[in-house]
């Protein structure tokens, strides 16, 4: 038996255009290209992203005949970021162009002493790992994917942030962005734990200009959204912002979680009752490498349970 109590959990997330996400996908892309041309490969491949640069370097031992630059260039311009001006006062720079930027590759191979103690000259039941790192994992009765309610909204948000940016819905988006939840919970006597109350949700999200960017420019084909060619259309106020992301991010991926008890993750969740931060900054135009600089490996906990571990 254990304390039964009641306790606040909170997790976090980022978008695909946060600077060291960004860098994660960068890395996943080299690692992709490899395995797909030649799946004996050995990689090992970090990112690191500031202003309008993106860099890989690493040690990597394949057969394949990769384009680095063209790797990096079609990862950023998948996640959106079509622009940069070197200027923190332009509404016009998303924080890096997937056309203009500086790629540099700084890729050696695999360490033979390395080499020695991982695969050569080995059968397949001795290879040895190339590094050391602790796994852990679990399944949680709170949702439906057995996932941890915290982790998996904040998770979701991230997403549906890009999903809705990438379909038109909100085309005012940008692509970095982060997002914070904290839930309420009853332990009960088993150890179980039962979420109550969606207590608080932060979410500060890239945008372009209120009030005055077009959408012509915003969406103008340079990134992998196709470009816009209807009636003009001007990005809305702050505030009416704010009450779009509320409706379509928060409440359609509330709607999207399935508890244990079959309800939605919304029967939890009242915007009355709820500490609801929208980019409580003010505004969030400058973002991506530009706002701040990136690096792999710096999000383990948002992939990881978001801290339940």
């Amino acid at each position: 038996m254990v304390e039964v109590r009641s306790f606040l959990f909170s997790s976090e997330s980022v978008n695909e255009g946060h600077p060291d996400k960004l860098c994660d996908q960068v890395s996943d892309a080299v690692l992709d290209a490899c395995l797909a041309a030649d799946p004996l490969s050995k990689v090992a491949c970090e990112t690191a992203t500031k202003d309008n640069m993106v860099m890989v370097f690493g040690e990597i031992s394949t057969a394949a005949n990769l384009d680095y630059e063209k790797i990096v260039r079609d990862q950023v311009r998948e996640i959106g970021f079509s622009s940069f001006v070197d200027d923190l006062s332009s509404v016009d720079s998303k924080g890096l162009s997937c056309d203009t930027c500086e790629v540099l590759v700084r890729i050696n191979k695999q360490s033979p002493d390395i080499a020695g103690g991982v695969h050569v000259g080995k059968d397949d039941m001795d290879v040895g790992a190339g590094d050391q790192g602790i796994m852990f994992g679990y399944a949680s009765d709170e949702t439906a994917c057995c996932m941890p309610l915290t982790h998996l909204l904040a998770n979701k948000l991230g997403k549906q942030l890009t999903d809705v940016r990438k379909d038109g819905t909100l085309w005012w988006l940008r692509p970095d962005g982060k997002t914070q939840v904290t839930i309420a919970y009853d332990q009960l006597a088993d150890g179980s734990v039962v979420p109550t109350k969606i207590h608080t949700v932060l979410i500060s999200t890239q945008h372009a200009e209120p009030s005055k960017a077009k959408r012509t420019e915003e969406q103008d084909g340079k990134d992998n959204r196709p470009a816009y060619t209807g009636a003009e259309a001007i990005a809305p106020s702050m505030a009416e912002m704010n009450d779009l992301i509320h409706d379509h991010v928060i409440v359609k991926t509330l709607e999207s979680i399935q508890l244990k008890n079959g309800k939605s993750a919304l029967s939890i969740y009242s915007r009355d009752d709820c500490h609801v931060h929208l980019n409580p900054s003010g505004k969030f135009i400058i973002g991506g490498p530009q706002g701040d600089a990136g690096l792999t490996g710096r999000k383990i906990i948002i992939d990881t349970y978001g801290g339940w571990g």
